[in-house]
């Protein structure tokens, strides 16, 4: 008797995560049909409702017009390659600047308290400023001194510019992962006869950066998009190609076009970052 009311007891045990797993596997089926059936019909009552308005016709002819949009494509394609390649030099600079200004703010030794002060000032001041009015300021003021070629370039201040603001975001990001480091990482390679130097080199600063690389993404796919205001102080990039189109053909599609191209880059970067933040969360759970 004794052996057959344990079997019973392990057949029981055995089943019951089944019936678990077949259970939450019912509720996820349904709960992705509601939402497939509530995203569908959105979608359909989008495209049902928006050309029944009155002003359809006008819109559909100045922003979606198929014969404009054929020839501005290929130049803002072209104009985009400029984007990527103000966005390949700044990310590199502000990513060392970002560390750099980290590394001042966590300074710890009282000899080091004025590198601590500049990282807080720093980090205060671009992280208030509008990204679009530091670029005013530097694009139009610094060539304003008369500065020979090639120091007068709007792409090299209009690249300090991006460079200083997200530099400030950068280095507050890098360090939350500092700071999310426990303390006993230090003691541990303090025992170990490592100095404060290497402690942070060796220990620390890895696993920091590891935390923040999903939320640095987004910080430079955020990037991506800004470098388009660099546009306001002469560089005829993207924006500002649209910008010459929507002027010559006297329509706004160039700028759905250009809209278009960053969608392109940015969705899939995007869904990248939350894949590592999704990733990450799952490891420490």
């Amino acid at each position: 008797m004794a052996d057959a009311s344990s079997q019973d007891r392990a057949a029981a045990s055995s089943t019951a995560p089944t019936r678990r797993a077949l259970y939450e596997a019912g509720v996820r089926r349904r709960a992705n049909r509601i939402a497939l059936i509530s995203t569908l019909s959105v979608i359909v009552a989008i495209f049902v409702l928006v050309p029944l308005a009155p002003g359809w016709e006008a819109v559909q002819k100045s922003f979606f017009n198929g014969r404009v949009f054929a020839a501005t494509f290929p130049g803002l394609l072209d104009a985009f390659v400029l984007n990527v390649m103000i966005f390949a030099w700044s990310a590199p600079l502000i990513a060392l600047t970002g560390l750099a200004i980290a590394l001042c703010r966590d300074a710890r030794a009282p000899a080091l308290f004025p590198l601590r002060l500049f990282g807080i000032a720093y980090t205060d001041i671009f992280r208030g400023l509008p990204v679009v009015l530091v670029i005013y300021i530097i694009g139009f003021g610094v060539p304003g001194l008369g500065l020979p070629r090639p120091w007068n370039s709007p792409y090299i201040w209009g690249t300090l510019a991006l460079v200083l603001v997200y530099s400030a975001y950068v280095a507050e990001v890098i360090r939350s992962g500092i700071d999310s480091i426990h303390q006993s990482q230090r003691s541990a390679a303090a025992s170990l006869g490592l100095s404060d130097r290497d402690t942070m080199r060796y220990v620390v600063l890895p696993q920091a950066i590891r935390n923040v690389v999903p939320a640095n993404m987004n910080l430079f796919i955020a990037l991506q998009k800004d470098v388009a205001l660099l546009s306001f102080i002469g560089p005829v990039e993207v924006f500002r190609q649209a910008g010459v189109y929507k002027s010559l053909y006297a329509n706004f599609t160039p700028y759905v076009g250009a809209a278009l191209i960053f969608l392109a880059l940015t969705i899939p970067a995007t869904r990248y970052a939350d894949y590592l933040m999704n990733k990450q969360n799952k490891a420490r759970r």
